[in-house]
């Protein structure tokens, strides 16, 4: 690292090198070795890390990063990441952030007291930031990925986007199929491959297993209804126990 410095200084003029408060002993290798070659002044800064509540570094080392790219962290779990903070942490947060006003972060924290319930800090936070690194839009799209997925919105799963769809469910299967008549919720799940053959994906819907768009089935020849389990952006959300999901796509409706 100290190599670095001095090779971004003699090519680049680079004459400030930035890191964590770990980085001090490469930051000054850094200083002591390009001072001695070139004689030039050169600086260094530290800031203060970023660590969770147990006091473990965030960072891709630790393999616990959160990215500014939307491709490696989407703006809904950035917004999830900052929600989730405990009580402990989030008024450190808010000052290091946001550009919030001290007064108003100390009124948030005040008011917090009151009604912890609310989670009043960690939600202005986590919108402050997102708004912050990708705009209202990437705020807006934060909080229809919420209300899809915690609160079985049928209008905020309408309302996303292929890119939402996508990186929401970055695990989840898709599939595209065509919709024929008379299919039902059984030929669905079976055409997505969700369920095993058998009876024992039959009872998997029976036991109430199986959920299309946030709405529990249990009929398994219940017909397909648009506008109920087929969304009118053309797409199904199906989920099988608690966290698996499969997103269907419907061709030529």
């Amino acid at each position: 690292q100290a190599y670095d410095f001095l090779h971004l200084h003699r090519h680049h003029g680079c004459r400030l090198q930035l890191g964590g408060a770990d980085q001090m002993g490469n930051i000054m290798s850094g200083y002591e070795l390009v001072t001695k070659m070139t004689g030039t002044d050169v600086f260094g800064i530290t800031v203060p890390l970023i660590t969770s509540t147990t006091g473990d570094k965030l960072g891709k080392t630790a393999g616990n990063a959160v990215w500014l790219n939307r491709d490696k962290t989407s703006p809904f779990e950035l917004y999830q990441f900052f929600v989730r903070q405990q009580d402990n942490i989030v008024e450190k947060y808010l000052k290091l952030f946001t550009f919030l006003p001290l007064e108003e972060i100390d009124h948030i924290m005040e008011m917090h007291a009151k009604e912890p319930e609310k989670w009043g800090p960690q939600k202005r936070l986590a919108a402050e930031v997102t708004k912050l690194v990708h705009g209202r839009g990437g705020l807006e799209s934060a909080k229809r990925c919420t209300k899809a997925l915690y609160y079985s919105s049928v209008e905020a799963l309408e309302a996303m986007s292929d890119q939402e769809l996508q990186e929401l469910f970055r695990q989840a299967p898709s599939a595209e199929l065509l919709l024929e008549p008379g299919m039902n919720v059984l030929d669905l799940c079976r055409k997505a491959n969700a369920i095993p053959d058998g009876p024992s994906g039959y009872q998997k819907i029976t036991d109430g297993g199986v959920s299309i768009n946030g709405i529990r089935v249990t009929n398994p020849e219940t017909v397909l209804i648009l506008g109920q389990h087929i969304l009118k952006n053309g797409v199904s959300l199906l989920r099988i126990g608690k966290k698996n999901y499969y997103i269907i796509k419907w061709l030529q409706l």
